[in-house]
């Protein structure tokens, strides 16, 4: 029975990592559009020459800066890198829990899942 109420336990936690991950993520793309319509939803949008990615989208260390500057773009940025790293927190938190029940099968395919998603976001390859 203990086993039976430690699952649903960390079934419960691992569901509010999940919705609390989605919720803030979505309250931080929404503040960053909110902070990009107002600085920019007056200007016209010009299609006839492509601009690219600007320069403090392309890295964390330059996305950091760019919030600190109050830029709506890196802030809605911050927010898609928080919703990418949800499930990637959710494994971690599957792969304690799987440590407190003491399943090591479990906790070794869920460590392996990890490594995989790491090396793909690091490396750039994807499955």
């Amino acid at each position: 029975m203990g086993k039976a109420f430690k699952d649903k336990d960390m079934q419960a936690v691992i569901g509010w990592v999940l919705r609390l991950g989605v919720l803030i993520s979505m309250l931080v793309v929404f503040i960053g559009g909110i902070i990009y319509l107002y600085r920019h939803g007056h200007t016209t949008a010009s299609y006839h020459q492509f601009k690219g990615v600007p320069d403090f989208v392309t890295g964390i260390p330059n996305i950091f800066s760019a919030i600190v500057n109050g830029r709506g773009r890196a802030i809605i940025q911050a927010g898609i890198i928080l919703l990418i790293i949800t499930p990637i927190v959710r494994v971690a938190f599957s792969i304690v829990g799987f440590i407190i029940e003491r399943d090591w099968l479990y906790t070794g395919i869920s460590v392996i899942v990890l490594l995989i998603i790491l090396f793909s976001a690091i490396s750039g390859h994807a499955g």
